[in-house]
């Protein structure tokens, strides 16, 4: 059954039956639209009781972050990772619950002055630190049992400090195993820490992340990355601003920490002062230097990811201290989407402003203020305060931990054969489209190529032909994983306040706002 990453990039999770026996893939946190993270709210789709084992590709939240629910719902079996992956783990599931308790305490401000009934969080950091001694560590290339006539392997995926695809053999009495493989969040060939992705061939059924689907990247060696990153903050920094750079505490950060490291020895980094505001990032790149042996380029050095000119932000004061430089700071800030931490407070005290710039250097998920702010709009919304847009928005698509489309289709075709089935998710429904038609294409021989809705099953009964049955659907409407009412009515908040503020004088402001009234006057509730 697939609970989540389907026809949406987050939420990773997938249920695998095999009698009574029931394992769970992934068990990852929904983020973007409101009707989309408000999944993460509700029950389980599945009985946490019931459920034998859980295997975890990798630590970033979109596939790990409700695992400490999955304990405060029951579950009492062992989450199987990768040693690193647990590691990474023991900081970023107690910071998600830091996050949820701490922004559930602004939100319920806010409510009480509404009249509102308080929210809860999901978990909170006590209940995320209670379940870190389940977290059991298994080694690359090796079997083990995950539950009866159920049994795994890990390959190393190349995306992450310990990512993993999961490799699983369902057993019979009557016949040769089912073999699947979850490919988990696959690595772009040309990164700096880590190889290229591996796994088996030969499977029955390939479950595999589409999120760049239908995008091509041309190929850009480290060297040629760096350089770009140089033009872009030479360029930013140029304009008499600072440069926000939103970024995923683990992983992102420590390539940008790189990065910016082997530009600053070179003398090809303009003069600035790097600060990384991320308690988070801080305690990950700790852990990237303890595995600093396995990282590629990193590897022997002695300090990868400490350039002199970097400084590492603690407490919350410090971190405020920076929204008064006006000038000639990199600020590095979780996270990645902006769609919580600290880099909401320098988006605050920086979108306004036309001399600073934010660089955007991953993926910016529908719905999610990242994602917003890529595609132009004026004004935002941020901790329910309306921004005026005048700071330069960019994109650097160049540090992507995930192959573009041909990578993706290069990657499934090094798996060939699969005996029965492709499915494809972990991405937006173009992407996927994308994907699916260029693999009917491209590959001689593809099998089925399956797209399921969040809720859909697939039978692995040896059917002519795999399909997919739809589930009980889990979104009030189709396309609320995308930008949903919740992102239109904000936006037309500040347009309307943008109208307002903006018209000649009182007269024309009071004609608009009885233009409005007017039209809202047979409204329910009006």
């Amino acid at each position: 059954m697939f609970l989540g990453a389907a026809g949406t990039v987050t939420g990773s999770c997938y249920l695998l039956e095999r009698g009574d026996a029931r394992v769970l893939i992934d068990c990852g946190l929904f983020q973007g639209s409101k009707s989309l993270k408000a999944l993460n709210y509700g029950v389980f789709p599945v009985d946490p009781r019931t459920v034998h084992a859980v295997l975890l590709t990798h630590a970033h939240i979109d596939h790990s972050g409700l695992i400490p629910k999955l304990f405060n719902h029951g579950y009492r079996g062992l989450v199987h990772a990768t040693a690193a992956t647990r590691d990474l783990l023991s900081c970023m599931l107690p910071d998600c619950g830091h996050i949820q308790e701490y922004e559930v305490e602004q939100l319920n401000r806010r409510r009480r002055q509404r009249g509102e009934p308080p929210v809860e969080p999901i978990y909170t950091q006590h209940q995320a630190e209670a379940c870190l001694s389940r977290i059991k560590s298994v080694s690359y290339d090796a079997w083990f049992a995950a539950a009866p006539g159920i049994r795994a392997r890990f390959w190393d995926a190349g995306h992450m400090l310990g990512s993993a695809s999961v490799e699983i053999e369902l057993a019979s009495a009557d016949r040769a195993p089912v073999r699947l493989l979850f490919s988990g969040d696959l690595g772009n060939q040309d990164k700096s820490l880590h190889a290229g992705a591996g796994a088996p061939s030969g499977v029955d059924y390939a479950i595999v992340e589409a999120t760049y689907g239908g995008r091509a990247r041309p190929r850009v060696a480290p060297e040629q990355r760096r350089a770009l990153l140089s033009r872009e903050l030479d360029q930013a920094l140029g304009l008499g601003g600072n440069v926000v750079i939103p970024v995923f505490a683990v992983e992102r950060a420590q390539e940008l920490l790189f990065d910016l490291g082997v530009l600053h020895a070179a003398g090809r980094l303009p003069h600035c002062e790097i600060f990384l505001d991320s308690p988070l990032a801080v305690r990950s790149t700790e852990i990237f230097e303890r595995y600093r042996s396995t990282l590629g380029e990193a590897a022997g050095l002695e300090h990868p990811f400490r350039p002199a000119n970097v400084h590492f932000v603690g407490n919350v004061e410090d971190s405020r201290r920076l929204n008064r430089i006006r000038s000639g700071a990199v600020i590095l800030a979780a996270s990645g989407m902006c769609e919580a931490g600290r880099v909401r407070h320098h988006l605050k005290h920086n979108l306004w402003r036309a001399e600073s710039t934010v660089l955007l250097v991953g993926h910016q998920a529908s719905g999610t203020l990242g994602r917003i702010l890529l595609d132009g709009a004026m004004a935002v919304q941020i901790m329910g305060e309306a921004v005026r847009i005048r700071a330069r928005i960019r994109m650097l698509d160049v540090y992507s931990a995930h192959p573009d489309h041909n990578g993706l289709v290069r990657w499934i075709g090094e798996r060939a054969p699969i005996r029965r089935a492709i499915v494809l998710t972990h991405g937006e429904t173009a992407a996927i489209d994308a994907l699916a038609r260029e693999l009917m294409r491209a590959l001689p021989g593809c099998p089925a190529v399956l797209q399921p809705a969040l809720g859909a099953t697939l039978a692995l009964d040896g059917a002519a032909t795999p399909t997919l049955e739809p589930g009980t659907p889990r979104l009030a409407e189709p396309g609320a994983a995308a930008a949903d009412w919740h992102n239109a009515y904000a936006d037309l908040r500040l347009r309307l306040d943008a109208a307002v503020r903006g018209a000649p004088d009182e007269r024309s402001r009071e004609a608009l706002i009885g233009r409005v009234r007017a039209m809202l006057a047979d409204s329910p509730g009006a």
